[in-house]
């Protein structure tokens, strides 16, 4: 936390980006948000991948999609108003241990459940903490700070939309129609998915 006159910021300040004009802070936090995901985030795209396997269907995944925004959204501006503290080194094994269950339970489930939903928002408050971290790196400016969050999370979103739509493309519209798709598409996706997941729980952890 930094101390500015009489106000208590609890964010790494950006002091160029306070004296940029504002478009400028808007589209260097997009871009921002975006690489996050894309090409940076193989974790958070892990996931989203494990989101999309479950079902091909439009209207479970926006399910999904849905809780997992609102989420961490709502944790990303909380940790950067340091109203949540998690440190990172605990974040980063619970994100990986979360993309482990939702591939697990991939090869358990063949329609989505209600505690799938609850499962992912749960999950999605852990990622946000994690999108917070890496974004404090960078810091924000003052006088743009829900405008830069705002940003930030609108280039996560437009990343995950990136995952989402090349997953319809190279995997849904091909192969989701084939009597074989669970078995030759998600058991094996899902499976390699869990193996690269826990191996980072377990690397992260070693690393507490």
């Amino acid at each position: 936390m930094l101390l500015a006159g009489n106000i208590l910021f609890a964010h790494t300040i950006n002091y160029r980006l306070e004296k940029a004009p504002t478009h400028e802070a808007v589209w260097f936090y997009l871009k921002m948000g975006i690489s996050h995901i894309i090409p940076l985030g193989l974790d958070h795209i892990l996931f989203v991948v494990g989101l999309c396997l479950l079902s091909p269907k439009v209207k479970i995944l926006m399910w999904q999609a849905t809780a997992f925004t609102v989420a961490h959204s709502i944790t990303l501006a909380l940790s950067m108003k340091n109203i949540i503290v998690m440190p990172p080194a605990v974040v980063e094994p619970i994100i990986a241990l979360s993309i482990v269950f939702v591939a697990v339970e991939n090869l358990l489930l063949t329609q989505l459940k209600p505690w799938r939903i609850a499962i992912v928002f749960m999950f999605g408050l852990i990622h946000g903490m994690g999108f917070a971290s890496a974004l404090n790196e960078v810091g924000l400016p003052r006088n743009k700070f829900f405008t830069s969050i705002f940003s930030f999370n609108a280039g996560v979103e437009l990343g995950q939309i990136t995952v989402i739509t090349l997953v319809a493309l190279l995997i849904f519209l091909p192969f989701a129609k084939q009597v074989w798709y669970r078995k030759f598409v998600v058991y094996p996706l899902s499976i390699l998915i869990a193996l690269i997941a826990a191996y980072w729980a377990v690397e992260r952890i070693m690393e507490l």
